[in-house]
């Protein structure tokens, strides 16, 4: 089976093709999550899984041109390779299987990198805005953080915005004023009303907005120019997020091969922190 072929591949294929409300996009983000285990799942066990009604699930079905869930799940059996026909529950514990939850959602964005164009793209749109703002609030903040304390070591200006207020507005539009042309975002449940709102202020100020959201059916996506996924895991009293992470890290290297210069930059870096001693051998 390619990466390509992926059950979370086929069922996002499936998704993509059809308008759905935000309660359908819940149920196809869930389904996402659990691609391997969906074709087996009755639809009360995957409206528990999506917290939406059974009825919630049989409309989903029809949405997508299905009798109803029966004749969509049929479907999706039909079209598992014989490798999934059996998913092993396995006898984990609560937090073995969240790690083995950010296992299954690391699987699925190297599914997605199969196609790197999207990344490659978003590389080449942050590489060119001067300056770069990053924004992230609350449960994403330290995501947005995280990248543009890289980021500053091979990008000449790097803005951060991880802190929510009426400042942020001003803050974009005296980047704007100064030439940014793009803005990363990171974007996380619960999602904030102030992220969607911040992203539309950004698109009337000009700036291509992409994010790194943990779904294509999130809140943010509407007001996204380019919108890459990387689900959380969910089986925690708090979201783990170790794919977005790792999708931040990929950006980075994708705006890097995009910076002529980032090699010389960081090389420059590594000369300074030697003599000063920076770090602990």
């Amino acid at each position: 089976m390619s990466l390509t072929d992926s059950p979370a591949a086929r069922l996002q294929a499936l998704f993509e093709r059809h308008r759905l409300t935000p309660t359908q996009r819940r149920i196809a983000h869930s389904m996402v999550r659990r691609a391997a285990d969906v074709p087996f799942l009755s639809s009360v066990e995957l409206a528990e899984l999506a917290g939406v009604s059974q009825p919630s699930v049989t409309r989903f079905a029809v949405a997508l041109g299905f009798d109803g869930y029966p004749a969509l799940r049929k479907h999706l059996r039909d079209v598992a390779p014989a490798a999934e026909q059996a998913p092993d529950p396995g006898s984990y514990n609560e937090y073995q299987q969240a790690v083995e939850a950010e296992i299954e959602n690391l699987k699925h964005l190297a599914e997605a990198l199969a196609d790197p164009r999207p990344v490659q793209r978003a590389g080449r749109i942050l590489a060119a805005s001067r300056p770069l703002l990053v924004l992230g609030l609350r449960a994403a903040a330290s995501q947005a953080y995280g990248f543009a304390y890289f980021a500053a070591k091979v990008h000449p200006d790097v803005r951060l915005l991880n802190e929510g207020g009426t400042m942020l507005h001003d803050r974009i539009d005296a980047a704007a004023r100064a030439g940014a042309s793009a803005l990363l975002c990171f974007a996380l449940p619960r999602h904030p009303r102030e992220v969607v709102e911040t992203l539309e202020h950004a698109k009337e100020a000009g700036l291509t907005v992409v994010t790194v959201a943990d779904s294509a059916f999130a809140p943010v996506a509407k007001v996204s120019d380019l919108l890459l996924p990387a689900a959380v895991g969910t089986g925690l009293a708090f979201d783990t997020a170790c794919a977005p992470m790792l999708l931040g890290r990929v950006l980075l290297e994708a705006m890097c091969d995009d910076l002529p210069d980032a090699q010389a930059r960081l090389e420059e870096f590594d000369a300074r922190a030697a003599t000063r001693g920076l770090f602990v051998e």
